[in-house]
């Protein structure tokens, strides 16, 4: 970060970050952090509520399987994506062969590859809050008649509600900063699928450094205020 700090064109820094090619980067991370973030939401609540209050089969294997993209190097992802998405994947041929549709190589990809590997963030945080969370209450529910779905949505989700936020607001950082799964499967095709870590590939492949600094002093002041606000507020919550 110092190193950064130090080299950064200061000068040149709002006409850098102003540059159609920085904004256009940036919309479509935005854009596309905020869209995977979504998708993580709806399919990872379910999914730690799964592992957090049920005994399923397997609930070990399934909480190995949906947390291994925070282990497994991005670029893997990247492959096992094109190898079911592909033209010739396992769910990618036929949706090329019966709708003609192909996702590699789209913005679509990219929320894809940015739902791979950040939602992970997002199912072990509200795993742990509903892990956490008082029972009696969900219990008092039900005693005076509240259905399964009402107790959810009046009880658990409004007490759990900061760890679903804490892992909303991870899951959209990482998927933000998400490079290796997103180039591998989506590529680098500007003001589709070029982010704003692609973009500072780019420009360091075209030896222009002083925009990939730039890029990279900006997701890093991102990262480090997503974290100190995160740090804060469970720093409270323990309070």
């Amino acid at each position: 970060m110092l190193g950064l700090v130090l080299r950064a064109p200061w000068s040149d820094l709002p006409s850098i970050l102003t540059s159609e090619a920085v904004l256009t980067a940036l919309r479509l991370s935005l854009t596309t952090a905020t869209a995977a973030t979504l998708v993580a939401l709806v399919c990872g609540v379910p999914v730690a509520w799964l592992l957090a209050r049920t005994a399923l089969p397997g609930r070990s294997l399934l909480r190995g399987v949906v947390t291994v993209p925070l282990v497994l190097p991005p670029v893997i992802g990247g492959v096992a994506l094109l190898m079911v998405f592909g033209r010739r994947g396992v769910i990618g041929g036929w949706m090329d062969e019966t709708f003609g549709v192909s996702l590699p190589f789209t913005t679509t990809a990219v929320v894809l590859a940015q739902v791979f590997v950040a939602m992970p963030f997002l199912i072990v945080a509200v795993e742990g809050a509903l892990r956490t969370t008082d029972r009696r209450y969900e219990d008092v529910a039900a005693t005076l008649g509240a259905t399964s779905w009402t107790t959810f949505r009046r009880v658990t989700l409004p007490a759990v509600a900061p760890g679903v936020l804490a892992g909303a607001v991870l899951c959209w950082a990482r998927a933000l900063g998400e490079f290796g799964a997103t180039v591998t499967f989506a590529g680098s095709l500007p003001g589709t699928t070029r982010t704003l870590p692609i973009e500072a590939y780019v420009a360091i492949g075209a030896g222009d450094s002083e925009v990939a600094i730039v890029l990279s002093l900006l997701m890093i002041v991102v990262s480090v205020a997503i974290l100190v606000g995160l740090r804060d507020r469970w720093i409270g919550s323990s309070a």
